[in-house]
């Protein structure tokens, strides 16, 4: 393992000059993630009586755990640099994103790959093992150390899985900080990490996430942390993310926020007009749980016509459980989308729809959806106002969730 350098073993490790005479030790190192994500780019070298120092990387002539011999001795005292990420200071014993294993952790150490005389990030350190050196770094000689933690399993993550936890945007743009793995992953994964952080963080993260996977993430997380989130971010970017949301979802969460608060997001909102209108009902009616999103064509319409339309707008198919049949405004019937696979292009849709299928009135009282849910082993249910007009749908999902929430 000679390859191999702990953090913990860099820092206080003796910097020497060209005459093997001690310059200080080490007590930060840095990496530039502009110029290269891995590398360490410069050790800060302090001692008694003196400000700290800067050791470029190309100014290393070798490094192990004797210490670090340098080739040049032109050394230049520190500056803090906005683009730089200092590894005790930023990363050390903070929290990080395990972009892979998707969860939040706190890093313990940080293991280095020595290359010649060069360190590169390997893996950050987050279990036993690395709790084991850092207590005895300093109590014990580093080959002992060593010894001492062979029985014990490594935790640890690789540096291209960690995702930095960093609240100011300005600082993650120079330090190269993205969120590629996050938006990657499902919306309720997201929504564990985002829990797992305090506020500043959680809401950073959110500010930081294209708005429609922010959105996603969002529907995922406790109402009241909904509510939290919401009243931190900044006016137009809540705006965005609510309307990347369902209108009756956005509805829900608008609805937790001070109402005046509210008001300044709903005015940003391009769907503003449509999520007033659902706010208007009552909070516990099934006009306050349902979507405005449906697919509805004229009693005339057949299998063709249906299919078309959904190509022309293949973002509605995802959700889509069923197609509305409307013979002027009023709901005529309903016809189960898995019926339209199995059909010729000519046959009118009205031939494939469901027998008696279950409705509800937009005034029902929210109990009696989930009756009708539970009665019918429904996965979508049609609302219809006074007239029977068709005015939304009620999906399972709305359902559980607001089982869930109770």
């Amino acid at each position: 393992m000679v390859d191999i350098l702990y953090l913990t073993e860099l820092l206080g490790l003796k910097v020497y000059d060209l005459k093997g005479r001690v310059l200080g030790r080490v007590r930060d190192a840095a990496i530039v993630p502009l110029i290269d994500p891995q590398r360490v780019d410069r050790f800060l070298i302090g001692g008694s009586g003196y400000a700290w120092l800067t050791v470029r990387h190309d100014q290393v002539q070798r490094i192990s755990l004797n210490g670090i011999q340098l080739r040049d001795e032109i050394l230049t005292p520190f500056h803090n640099d906005e683009y730089m990420l200092r590894l005790v200071r930023d990363l050390l014993d903070q929290q990080i994103i395990d972009a892979q294993g998707r969860k939040v952790v706190r890093v313990t150490d940080v293991t280095f790959q020595i290359e010649g005389q060069e360190l590169k990030v390997l893996e950050v350190d987050v279990g036993l093992r690395s709790v084991v050196r850092r207590l005895a770094q300093g109590v014990l000689p580093r080959l002992w150390i060593r010894r001492l933690q062979e029985p014990i399993a490594p935790q640890s993550i690789s540096w291209q899985f960690c995702n930095i936890v960093e609240p100011d945007p300005l600082r993650r743009l120079r330090l190269n900080i993205t969120n590629d793995f996050l938006e990657r992953m499902h919306p309720a994964d997201i929504a564990d990490i985002v829990e797992e952080l305090g506020p500043e963080d959680r809401e950073a993260i959110i500010a930081s996430l294209d708005e429609e996977v922010a959105a996603e993430a969002l529907s995922e997380v406790d109402p009241d942390m909904q509510a939290s989130i919401l009243e931190a971010l900044e006016t137009e970017k809540a705006a965005d993310i609510m309307d990347e949301m369902d209108p009756g979802e956005a509805a829900d969460v608008l609805a937790e926020l001070q109402e005046e608060r509210a008001d300044e997001i709903m005015h940003e909102m391009e769907a503003e007009e449509e999520v007033t209108e659902l706010l208007e009902f009552a909070e516990d009616s099934a006009g306050r749980l349902m979507s405005t999103e449906f697919v509805a064509l004229g009693e005339e319409a057949t299998v063709s016509g249906a299919v078309r339309l959904l190509k022309e707008n293949p973002e509605s198919v995802e959700a889509l459980q069923a197609i509305y049949l409307t013979r002027g405004e009023k709901l005529f019937a309903t016809v189960p989308l898995a019926r339209l696979l199995l059909s010729a292009g000519d046959v009118p849709l009205r031939k494939l729809a469901a027998e008696n299928a279950a409705r509800v009135k937009v005034d029902a009282k929210q109990v009696r959806v989930v009756e009708l849910f539970d009665k019918y082993n429904l996965l979508e249910l049609p609302v219809v106002d006074r007239e029977d007009r068709l005015v939304g749908v009620i999906t399972a999902d709305d359902v559980i969730t607001l089982l869930r929430d109770k």
